[in-house]
């Protein structure tokens, strides 16, 4: 399907569609499509409270409402609209296949009803570094005067964006592998995966499987398919897509760049990809020292976010000013405190041993705050990349055993203190026992590669833990 497939060719009055799934992307789904005419069902597992309260609200615009019963198709269902994190593998979903009924997420929805004057899409995807990505390039189109947001799987709806008053030139879009399963039409202008490392595999069921819903992002690209010089699979992931006539792989890397690619030579980011005989030219965009914090993958996703805004036209000055003005979100490589000559650095975000790698990269030395829930991942690489590095580890949460027995095969000269209590008083006495550890020159950072949930809420709770723990520290003077 075309680009420029918009809402007029869709006729929505009378058609059924049951929406899976309460919660931030159905109730506005359910809204849109019964404003649209259609009869709409909205299904879901739980029938807690909260959701019966949603129910209520839905019904009195007319909407029904199941609760309890996710798993069977409704009677005369045309089409599915799902959350997008519901697993494909749902009973839901196979009786819609059974019945022929198409499924679509969110996003797809969003896609379908775009006007005729909608916002083309700059599209990020990959398993760590969308959201800073994402509002990275916001920040370089809005310096170029550019009307634009950040939208998808980073809060704003994108449902909200393309139906509501505010007039776009362009949208930077995150999109999650669960998002992208889900929109089988979605055509980019332009798209980025800027990595891909195991994650999520119990819902996608195979490594295979979650890189192919990744490389979805790249499907009918008009201008550019931009790559990951140092993960190949992302490049392969381009040679796969379907594409425009004249859309071109970019390639981001951290070395020297290569003609169709941006790189970083002498602490320069550069552009040697839209300019005049590549061959030979490049363009300097921005310092190193302009990206926050430069740390080597941020640096990397401050290139991605160039790439996608320099093949959208923004002028080299934009990208510059938009990284100067860029602050990213709490807990992603955040300056806490510096204690005693310590520098204390939050990184909970990083609930990946991908994640954690990119993090523990950007420092040496470092004593390390590590665990949680494991998610079933497995602790070895990191520990053998990132051993030369540590000074010492202090290990809290319900898995850290498996990332002791990581350090004790790769790292055994390591010093280890070993948490055990996972209350989130934990937080305190790890940073006490990380400051014990830690010399004058050195970081502690808190980078878990471990979910948070046996512990806190969510990963901003456990940041925010550490950092009143360090605020804590630096008050009484004990570091």
């Amino acid at each position: 399907m075309g680009s420029r497939q918009v809402s007029e060719e869709l006729d929505w009055r009378g058609k059924h569609v049951t929406v899976a799934g309460l919660g931030v992307s159905g109730i506005p789904a359910a809204r849109a499509l019964a404003a649209r005419g259609a009869v709409v069902t909205v299904v879901n597992d739980g029938d807690d409270e909260r959701s019966r309260a949603q129910a209520a609200e839905l019904e009195a615009a007319g909407i029904t409402v199941r609760l309890g019963d996710g798993a069977t198709l409704p009677a005369g269902t045309e089409l599915i609209v799902t959350a997008p994190g519901w697993q494909p593998d749902k009973p839901l979903f196979a009786a819609a296949a059974e019945a022929g009924v198409e499924v679509w997420g969110d996003v797809e929805l969003a896609w379908r009803l775009r006007g005729p004057d909608a916002a083309p899409w700059l599209a990020i995807t990959g398993t760590n570094g969308k959201t800073t990505t994402t509002r990275m390039l916001a920040s370089i189109l809005e310096a170029a005067g550019l009307r634009t947001a950040a939208v998808g799987n980073i809060g704003v709806s994108l449902l909200d964006a393309v139906l509501g008053d505010e007039k776009y030139d362009v949208l930077a879009v995150e999109l999650s592998s669960y998002q992208l399963h889900w929109a089988p039409s979605v055509r980019a202008h332009s798209a980025a995966v800027l990595n891909l490392a195991p994650d999520h595999l119990d819902w996608h069921g195979s490594m295979e499987a979650y890189a192919a819903d990744k490389g979805r992002v790249y499907e009918g690209n008009q201008v550019a398919c931009v790559y990951n010089v140092a993960d190949p699979l992302t490049e392969d992931l381009v040679r796969e897509a379907d594409v425009e006539e004249g859309c071109r792989a970019i390639g981001f890397t951290l070395g020297t760049p290569g003609p169709s690619q941006l790189g970083v030579v002498e602490g320069i980011l550069v552009d040697r990809a839209f300019v005049e005989n590549r061959q030979k030219n490049a363009q300097e965009l921005a310092e190193v020292a302009d990206v926050r914090p430069p740390a080597p993958h941020n640096i990397a996703n401050a290139l991605a976010a160039a790439a996608l805004a320099r093949a959208f036209g923004v002028e080299p000055q934009a990208v510059r000013d938009g990284l100067r003005a860029f602050r990213p979100d709490p807990h992603r490589i955040e300056l806490v405190e510096e204690v005693g000559g310590v520098t204390y650095v939050d990184d909970s975000k990083a609930t990946n041993t991908h994640a954690a790698e990119a993090s523990l990269a950007a420092y040496d030395p470092i004593v390390w705050i590590a665990g949680g829930l494991a998610k079933g991942a497995t602790f070895d690489e990191l520990v053998e990349k990132s051993a030369k590095r540590l000074r010492g580890v202090v290990l809290i949460g319900a898995d850290r055993a498996l990332i002791r027995e990581a350090l004790a095969r790769h790292a055994p000269e390591v010093p280890v203190v070993d948490l055990d209590r996972t209350d989130t008083g934990a937080m305190s006495e790890a940073v006490r026992e990380a400051a014990r550890l830690a010399r004058p020159g050195d970081t502690v950072l808190l980078a878990p590669a471990c979910a948070s949930m046996d512990m806190f809420t969510n990963y901003n709770k456990r940041g925010e833990a550490f950092a009143d723990a360090v605020r804590a520290l630096a008050a009484t003077g004990d570091a």
